[in-house]
């Protein structure tokens, strides 16, 4: 078992929690009841994929630490990330009589663990919750910092909350259950922590590409720590995206587009990557990086099998689309570029032609 602390003290933001990877949920109990928590009633929220494999598990190894263990079951997929289901798991807590001391476990990928840390801010003012990842995406970049969300309409994460978990617990064999395109996505955020943060983290994944898609449990800790620790360093400069960590937007402007506009036929990982190439593509023109260097990362996405472009959509739809996001800023769209490789930026000034060139090759 490992752990890595992400912490921040002296400010109105403070938090300190662990991360921790392990083998199963064998240690999970002990886990939890080393934070002391004062909460009688656990409700695990998780959705009807993962409910099928882990739930009974979960609930067995949590039942001997709490007076009432309670499950809350939703469909799975995007279709569900919104405002209804987190009514309906409002109604399940009041039913049952969750007070604030009381807690959430979120047993799933990013669509569970956003939901339930949205409910877990927003219900009777914030209560407690722990991230059970299940996913390498979610594992990766979702459980990690305390941004928490669903969305509205046709609008991806516009409603949510910062609100920090208690602890991250990753059973690293809930990765074997993954079919390989769900895999292959979380290495989308992956890549990017490597692009905008660590040049050397970056040639690192380049060079265990083959250990890492064989699932090599060595290679998957040290790569998930490694992403974990630059999320990490990041989130505890700035936890609520006030200035450096927009930096991992980097791909998401344009990324979140292209997913809303293929009704979430691609997965998120997919689609950042789609948004990172575009990314890339400005930052070539603007001198930043070099065309070889540009190269070098598309072969990397499709080393790690990411479609490298998408049809059934137009160029002039995805930039419309990308002017809803969140990420507008005084009516500019907030585009993060690289200077170089691990070094990325803030810049406000990329233009509707830009972005139509760099989606190019893209949109088909």
């Amino acid at each position: 078992m490992k752990t890595l602390t992400v912490k921040r003290e002296g400010t109105s933001t403070e938090f300190s929690y662990e991360i921790v990877w392990d083998g199963s949920y064998e240690r999970l109990a002990g886990c939890v009841e080393n934070l002391k928590l004062p909460a009688k009633k656990a409700c695990i929220v998780t959705d009807s994929t993962v409910s099928e494999l882990y739930l009974e598990e979960v609930k067995n190894v949590l039942s001997p630490l709490f007076e009432t263990v309670t499950a809350f079951v939703f469909p799975a997929g995007e279709a569900s990330k919104n405002l209804d289901t987190v009514k309906d798991l409002y109604t399940h807590l009041i039913e049952n009589h969750f007070e604030r001391k009381d807690i959430l476990f979120a047993l799933g990928g990013g669509v569970v663990g956003d939901l339930t840390g949205y409910a877990a801010a927003t219900y009777l003012r914030g209560i407690d919750f722990i991230q059970l990842p299940t996913t390498l995406l979610a594992q990766v970049d979702s459980s990690v910092g305390g941004k928490t969300g669903v969305d509205f309409d046709q609008y991806k994460n516009m409603v949510g909350a910062f609100h920090q978990p208690k602890l991250v617990y990753m059973n690293m064999s809930t990765l074997l259950s993954l079919d390989t395109r769900l895999f292959n996505s979380g290495f989308g955020e992956i890549i990017k922590h490597g692009l905008i943060k660590d040049a050397a983290y970056y040639r690192w994944l380049q060079n265990n590409a083959a250990k890492i898609q064989a699932k090599d449990y060595d290679a998957l800790e040290q790569m998930i720590a490694g992403s974990c620790n630059i999320k990490r360093e990041v989130v505890e400069l700035d936890p609520t995206e006030q200035g450096d960590r927009a930096l991992l937007n980097f791909g998401h402007t344009l990324g979140h587009a292209i997913e809303k506009l293929m009704n979430f036929q691609l997965y998120h990982g997919e689609c950042v990557v789609l948004g990172m190439i575009a990314a890339l593509n400005i930052s070539v023109t603007r001198g930043h990086i070099t065309q070889a260097e540009y190269d070098d990362a598309i072969q990397m996405f499709k080393d790690y099998a990411f479609p490298t472009n998408v049809t059934g959509i137009s160029i002039d739809d995805v930039i419309r689309v990308s002017k809803s996001d969140k990420k507008m800023e005084a009516n500019q769209i907030k585009f993060i570029l690289l200077k170089q490789i691990g070094n990325a930026y803030i810049d406000r000034t990329v233009t509707d032609d830009e972005m139509k060139r760099s989606l190019t090759d893209i949109i088909r």
